[in-house]
């Protein structure tokens, strides 16, 4: 991958792509096209996308081969669904945290601790959205490339808006906003939900090692950022 390795996801089921529905049948479907999503991202954790079949993912959730084609036309389509979820959640993460406060520290505080903590607690579901991008269909990819790319232009401009305020002192603005992202993104590979750190302590030590990235020279917004992040 190129400079769009920098996103996350840990969505649930896409309702909103799906329909919410307004009747016991609508309503059905839409549970089970989570039911699906959530046992197509738990195949394709543990053998991989192209190890995948559709009669795996049917199986683990209770259903028959044909079944699955009534929802979704392919498994890329599954994983496209799960991918488009994840990425839109972890947009609206982003694009939240960056407007939460006009003090640039605070505000990267509280992105890096809210994408980490996404990624932490949904590492499953985010190692699939970040790591088999290549199983896409061209027309797939590109939709979801330009959710990454929107994701990075909101970190960008959040660095760069601490830059010109002179509370960050890096010198390469898109530099930094690329480090910061694969931090998040990396959790997904090796983060276990049993293992030596919750998640909460992750994204609070991703989030100060974020403000030394980018070089935060005010100090006291730092200290005052900190409990902002986690509330």
């Amino acid at each position: 991958m190129n400079n769009d390795e920098h996103t996350g996801a840990t969505g649930q089921g896409d309702r909103a792509v799906h329909g919410g529905g307004t009747g016991p049948e609508p309503d059905r479907a839409a549970a089970t096209r989570d039911r699906l999503a959530e046992a197509a991202t738990a195949a394709f954790a543990e053998k991989g996308f192209a190890g995948t079949t559709t009669r795996d993912i049917a199986a683990a959730a209770g259903m028959s081969p044909a079944a699955l084609y009534v929802h979704h036309r392919s498994k890329e389509e599954l994983l496209y669904v799960i991918s488009r979820a994840g990425h839109r959640e972890a947009l609206h993460t982003v694009r939240s945290a960056a407007a939460s406060s006009d003090d640039p520290a605070t505000a990267l505080r509280t992105l890096v601790h809210d994408y980490a903590l996404q990624h932490a607690r949904g590492s499953t579901r985010a190692r699939i959205v970040n790591y088999e991008l290549g199983s896409l269909t061209p027309e797939h990819f590109t939709e979801i490339r330009e959710m990454r790319r929107d994701i990075e232009h909101e970190v960008r401009t959040l660095v760069a808006r601490g830059i010109t305020a002179g509370v960050f002192d890096t010198p390469d603005r898109d530099f930094a906003a690329l480090a910061l992202l694969s931090l998040g993104i990396d959790i997904a590979r090796w983060y276990r939900p049993h293992g030596r750190w919750s998640p909460e302590t992750v994204a609070r030590g991703y989030a100060d090692m974020a403000l030394r990235i980018v070089g935060c020279t005010d100090t006291r917004q730092t200290r005052s950022g900190k409990d902002a992040a986690t509330r």
